[in-house]
């Protein structure tokens, strides 16, 4: 029912927090409460506002989730128009990052901001009538920590506007569908979140081996035949649909040549990392659940972020059986486990004893989101621990685009560059201040110390620049270093209520 004032008086449907799941359960699962059904009929459409605000945005994307997960077989058929709402890509434009580079429009978010109501107008036009066009994303490579380049691809302003639009839409419905062990590019998801969960379930669960894993090139070698197939379980939508085939096929601009693309999804677009979990959610997450259910009474842990994933098992045996059997899985869709980042190690409480015993040296790390993970033992009550630092290739790379850019601000004044690297180090405490890793930070912070010495004594008359006088200009711009995260034990069990989210 509808009062005289277009907004409906059916009562609005409660939530409550994430996952009531466990870790071996991945089905039992309440990220809301489902509440009463919408009555039969246009279900995305009925109770529609006559005003186009942002209410009725929020409101409509709450009724596609709402039926998304009422009914995990529904086949969406009209969703174009929650796209090309003027509202839906105002939302979207001013989520765009002002400073992002431009694509090969070289159109930047303050240019268009300039006539934002005609231009989000006409592009509201173009996709209303089946006239907009995706261009090719600009191709750029940005180094590496292990020195070499990663391909990415920048879309122009109208791509990002028109990709967030729909990543929005398609978010209502997949979020719902997305499984607790993957944390990739989901909203309300972090890395910390995924290194928390492989923390605890290392520490709360029965794991005495881990499959380190890698997808090889995922992003270059994503068949778009099968993403496609995946959608239309979920979204029948031709408008839709079309859409997506034409941001794939754009193809890439790299030093103006053009070139087509068959394969993959350009990383940089912001439909890519949904359209990435998409594919990873049929490829491996379901298969992975469906294979550990067999595993009765045999803990098996899975944590994936994006095509990097973490596995833990009770039993040697089993870990050598789930990868040869993701193998066969990857296979099938033109895929493949990266041969040197992929390994099944020895790690656990009992790892380190179990190895000695056999003469061994001392289990093997594994590097996870940038942490290398070591068993450890606790100096209080020597209770095992998983120790997690900073990785030495990440920390390696950033000291040499750190002293390549300090060349080039060499004649920059003192006190900016002090503003500029205080920033570096807030931002990199920030990601890697865990507990148990402030050693690794002071060191690095003493690195960019050193770094920052050495190009202020190159300035002219700065050769006699003393240490001492160095460490006054640390405590002048240099913050100390700080554990700005908690263990990941309260943390989880804040979030979770003191139930796991890796259901």
């Amino acid at each position: 029912m509808m009062d005289d004032s277009g907004k409906s008086d059916r009562p609005v449907v409660p939530t409550k927090p994430l996952n009531k799941g466990s870790v071996v359960s991945a089905t039992e699962s309440a990220e809301t409460v489902e509440g009463r059904g919408l009555a039969k009929g246009n279900l995305l459409e009925q109770n529609t506002s006559r005003i186009q605000d942002r209410g009725f945005v929020s409101s409509a994307l709450e009724r596609i989730r709402l039926k998304a997960r009422a009914d995990k077989k529904f086949r969406f058929t009209n969703l174009m128009h929650n796209i090309y709402s003027e509202k839906a890509l105002l939302k979207a434009f001013e989520a765009v990052k002002k400073q992002a580079a431009a694509g090969i429009d070289e159109v930047s978010w303050h240019d268009y901001e300039g006539n934002l109501s005609n231009n989000l107008r006409d592009l509201s036009k173009r996709l209303r009538c089946g006239g907009y066009r995706a261009k090719p994303v600009r191709r750029v490579f940005i180094p590496k920590a292990d020195g070499r380049q990663r391909p990415l691809g920048i879309p122009t302003l109208e791509d990002k506007i028109v990709q967030k639009a729909t990543a929005e839409v398609m978010n209502a419905i997949y979020e719902t569908d997305f499984l607790g062990f993957s944390y990739g590019y989901r909203p309300g998801r972090s890395q910390h979140n995924a290194l928390d969960a492989v923390y605890t379930g290392i520490l709360t669960k029965k794991v005495n081996w881990v499959l380190d894993g890698d997808i090889r090139s995922f992003f270059d070698r994503l068949d778009h035949e099968w993403l496609m197939k995946f959608i239309e379980h979920r979204i029948t939508d031709q408008r839709v649909l079309r859409l997506i085939r034409k941001w794939l096929r754009a193809g890439v601009l790299e030093g103006g040549i053009w070139k087509s693309s068959e394969e993959g999804t350009p990383q940089g677009g912001s439909i890519s990392p949904l359209l990435a979990n998409i594919f990873l959610h049929y490829v491996f997450d379901l298969w992975a659940h469906a294979w550990r259910k067999s595993c009765v009474g045999r803990d098996v842990i899975v944590v994936r972020y994006a095509d990097d994933f973490v596995v833990g098992f009770d039993s040697q045996k089993d870990a050598r059986r789930f990868r040869q059997d993701l193998e066969e899985r990857l296979k099938k869709f033109g895929l493949e486990l990266h041969p040197e980042k992929t390994r099944v190690i020895e790690f656990g409480p009992w790892a380190a004893r179990n190895r000695a015993r056999r003469c061994e040296e001392k289990p093997e790390t594994f590097n996870f989101l940038g942490f290398t993970h070591i068993c450890a033992r606790k100096h209080g009550n020597g209770m095992f621990t998983v120790q997690r630092k900073t990785m030495r290739e990440r920390m390696r790379g950033k000291l040499r685009e750190l002293k390549t850019e300090m060349r080039r601000r060499m004649c920059v004044p003192v006190g900016d560059q002090g503003k500029w690297l205080r920033r570096v180090i807030l931002g990199l405490d920030r990601y890697f201040g865990v507990p148990g890793n402030w050693t690794a930070l002071q060191q690095y912070r003493h690195e960019i110390a050193w770094l920052w010495w050495r190009s202020l004594r190159r300035r002219g008359n700065r050769r006699k620049l003393s240490w001492d006088k160095m460490q006054a200009l640390m405590g002048m711009w240099f913050p100390m270093i700080q554990i700005y995260h908690p263990y990941p034990l309260v943390r989880m069990g804040v979030i979770t209520q003191g139930k796991s989210r890796m259901r």
